[in-house]
C-alpha cells in the first residue's frame, strides 16, 4: 500500500489500490480523498481534515492552508 501526504496536515495517508495491492491482502483502507474545490483547486486530505473544513459555504484552497495551523 502506498501513501500520500495530506495537503491539510502533512500526515501520510494509505492509499488503497493500484498495481502495488494486486499481490498483497493488506485490509487496510484509503485514509482520505482528492477534493475539487470551489475555486478549481484539488487538494488531497485527510478525512480528519475533511470534517474541519467549512460546511455553510464554499469550500476553497485558503481553508486548506488554514488546516495546519
Amino acid at each position: 500500500m502506498s501513501s500520500d501526504p495530506c495537503d491539510g496536515c502533512g500526515t501520510d495517508v494509505p492509499v488503497a489500490g493500484g498495481a502495488g495491492d494486486f499481490w498483497t491482502f493488506e485490509a487496510e483502507t484509503t485514509g482520505g480523498v482528492t477534493l475539487e474545490l470551489a475555486d478549481g483547486t484539488e487538494h488531497f486530505l485527510c478525512f480528519d481534515c475533511i470534517e474541519r473544513l467549512p460546511d455553510d459555504r464554499e469550500v476553497t484552497a485558503d481553508d486548506v492552508a488554514t488546516l495546519s495551523d
